[in-house]
């Protein structure tokens, strides 16, 4: 797919349709904010190499497509062993801040650790190689997110309750001048968990994230991000996504995802 996520205007950055989602035709999937600001992120300076650890995003309301976006990415603490940093997408037209992240970064070297320590569990299995890609579902639009991103499923549906494993593949661009980096991969795919481990079924319910936290102990390792996915929802309309992210190595973090559970119209 060669259609960028993201435009550039000048300085800003405008959602074209393939950062769409599934709940509003005129507002983004949550992985296509959460990757930009993660790249965004990935590309601020440092005293030492870094590497990403946490990124928690305060979804604060629907990011529009086809308007300007003012993006901001500021130094909350610096250090040589742990850095902080505050990121904000703002909507250019009238200063609505839109997404928030706070993102932690630490000093990366060698360190020589004993061979039997407690190592991560596998990838899921069969690898990406030997699915088949995700067609959509038959309500969705010709375009949206879900055309930027190659998704595989290797256990559940989109949109049915129960565990849901898949793995995804950023195919798109996501900006001119910013490039897609393993951490920005991790946050888009983090971000699906509600959809691939529904709490309830699609269509009957929505069930919103306002919110997405990203942790790692290590970068995914090429283009694949594999998701396991759970949610829960109470009558009290709340809910919760748990993920586990992985790569073809191995597992890499994890993500969560509170949700707003409400009947559908």
């Amino acid at each position: 797919m060669t259609t960028p996520i993201f435009e550039r205007d000048g300085e800003r950055y405008v959602a074209t349709d393939a950062a769409r989602g599934p709940w509003d035709p005129g507002a983004c999937h949550g992985g296509a904010p959460a990757a930009l600001l993660a790249a965004a992120i990935d590309a601020a300076p440092a005293l030492v190499p870094m590497q990403g650890v946490r990124l928690a995003y305060d979804i604060l309301r629907p990011v529009p497509t086809g308007r300007p976006l003012d993006l901001d990415v500021e130094v909350a603490r610096e250090g040589k062993r742990v850095q902080a940093l505050n990121a904000t997408l703002v909507d250019a037209a009238d200063g609505t801040e839109l997404v928030r992240c706070r993102a932690l970064r630490i000093r990366t070297g060698e360190v020589h650790l004993p061979p039997d320590r407690p190592l991560p569990a596998g990838p899921p299995r069969p690898g990406p190689d030997e699915l088949e890609r995700f067609a959509g579902l038959s309500w969705f639009e010709p375009d949206g997110f879900w055309q930027a991103v190659d998704v595989r499923f290797v256990a559940g549906m989109l949109g049915e309750p129960g565990e849901g494993v898949a793995w995804f593949r950023v195919l798109a661009p996501l900006a001119e001048g910013l490039a897609i980096t393993p951490l920005a991969r991790a946050a888009a795919a983090g971000d699906f968990g509600n959809g691939i481990g529904a709490p309830v079924p699609m269509g009957p319910y929505r069930y919103v994230n306002p919110d997405l936290t990203i942790d790692v102990h290590r970068l995914p390792v090429g283009e694949w991000v594999a998701l396991t996915a759970n949610s829960v929802a109470q009558p009290t309309g709340i809910g919760l996504a748990s993920s586990v992210l992985a790569d073809r190595q191995g597992v890499i973090g994890s993500a969560l995802q509170s949700l707003y559970v409400e009947a559908g119209s």
